[in-house]
């Protein structure tokens, strides 16, 4: 499948069932069809508004939507969305707040590289933003960078994570979600090795794969189903003329889609189905529960190929991470060598995406931190979203990330340099 002509297929089935979509709410819209006394013109126009939507969604970056943040002086105060870092696969953002007085606490959103935008945390922000200076990596559409601009691997994602961290100083906070976890813990061991001064007070991670084999999934049962050979022949196509990335190889986000809505289709397909009859008897709105859950969830990007590949390969099969095994640019990238950073991990009971076990993995290897800086939560009820941005993450996680913060906010004392003993001079007299 490794050609533009399956990938441009995709998008012109993409673009065709829009433009069905768009024909069909035009069509009843229609004033003539105001005369006709038959229910089915106002069903074939709810179908037309919900498919169109549904699949111009699908090739469009939402926004981050986040215009005020209310705060002490109770005033609603303007958020601006500054560049810190920028690069070609990958930004490092500031969500500030002019106006106010600055927080103390500097967090670092580590968003994922796995088919949606770094919008996916938006309600994460949103809820950090009173009390939290927010920053995060905002990943690019790999379908938008020029093949110039060369490969992304996951050490190219470590070492971004390296320089996004060394650019915030070690004054931060960084909380991982999901995907990023194993490579938010390599980089920070590879800043214990090569950049001490520049490590992160802590580390939260939420719900990550750092050992896969720890609490088997269907996610991680199809990593070891599958080969190398036919993810390669099967996922990864070229991207077509259309976009800047002309001819870079890709995991096609459209294919990503497919698979999540497989993982649950009768749920997705009874929520469209109830949408359409909401949107027939005028019951919908821009802004109801459905079009702001599913404007984020159908917005996909694609991956480089090399880093979902590698991924898979390292990550999931190999487990180099759980094993301790894992090289960044020729070099050994020890987890015990972290010793200062405190460490909490954060699980869902009923995540069936990164089970419970898998992230906790991440406390028995970093053989070099003593016990009081690890930490654990299992938030009882909670699924993979909801231990990030549900109520579980409002009423119960959250609160605890921020006093896990509070508790590690001051500089970390470094241990005392062996003194070197000189031998002593011989002075001939």
């Amino acid at each position: 499948m490794k050609y533009m002509l399956t990938y441009d297929m995709m998008e012109s089935m993409r673009n065709t069932n829009q433009w069905l979509g768009a024909t069909a709410r035009a069509f009843g819209s229609y004033p003539a069809m105001a005369l006709v006394a038959n229910p089915l013109v106002e069903w074939i126009k709810a179908w037309g508004e919900v498919t169109e939507r549904s699949f111009a969604r699908m090739v469009t970056k939402p926004d981050w939507g986040i215009p005020t943040v209310t705060v002490e002086d109770g005033k609603d105060h303007t958020v601006r969305i500054m560049n810190v870092v920028e690069k070609p696969f990958g930004n490092l953002i500031h969500f500030k707040v002019p106006g106010r007085i600055p927080r103390t606490r500097r967090v670092l959103l580590v968003a994922p590289m796995s088919g949606h935008y770094a919008t996916l945390l938006r309600k994460t922000v949103i809820s950090l933003l009173p009390d939290c200076e927010v920053f995060i990596t905002d990943w690019h559409n790999a379908r938008d960078i020029p093949v110039s601009s060369g490969k992304f691997d996951v050490e190219d994602y470590t070492l971004y994570l390296v320089d996004f961290m060394k650019a915030l100083g070690p004054d931060l906070h960084v909380i991982a979600v999901c995907q990023p976890v194993p490579l938010t813990l390599a980089a920070t061991a590879y800043l214990a090795a090569e950049h001490p001064e520049a490590q992160p007070r802590s580390l939260t991670l939420i719900g990550g794969p750092v050992d896969p084999d720890a609490a088997p999934t269907e996610v991680t049962d199809f990593g070891r189903r599958t080969t190398m050979g036919q993810l390669e022949q099967t996922v990864i196509q070229r991207v077509g003329f259309k976009y800047s990335g002309v001819g870079r190889m890709v995991y096609p986000g459209l294919l990503q889609l497919a698979s999540f809505i497989s993982m649950n289709t009768g749920t997705h397909t009874q929520a469209f189905q109830d949408q359409i009859l909401a949107v027939a008897k005028g019951e919908a709105s821009d802004l109801d529960k459905h079009n702001v859950f599913y404007d984020e969830y159908l917005a996909v990007m694609d991956m480089t190929a090399e880093f979902y590949l590698s991924t898979v390969e390292r990550i999931f099969k190999a487990r180099e991470i759980a094993r301790n095994d894992f090289t960044v640019a020729g070099r050994k990238v020890d987890l015990g060598k972290i010793t200062t950073v405190a460490v909490k991990v954060v699980e869902g009971e009923d995540d069936d995406i990164s089970a419970p076990g898998q992230c906790l993995a991440a406390l028995a290897l970093l053989t070099g931190l003593p016990p009081e800086k690890k930490a654990r939560h299992l938030e009882r009820g909670a699924g993979h979203y909801g231990i990030f941005a549900g109520k579980s993450w409002r009423n119960n996680i959250r609160p605890l990330v921020l006093k896990f913060i509070d508790a590690n906010s001051d500089a970390p004392v470094a241990a005392p340099k062996p003194v070197r003993r000189q031998p002593p001079r011989i002075v001939s007299g």
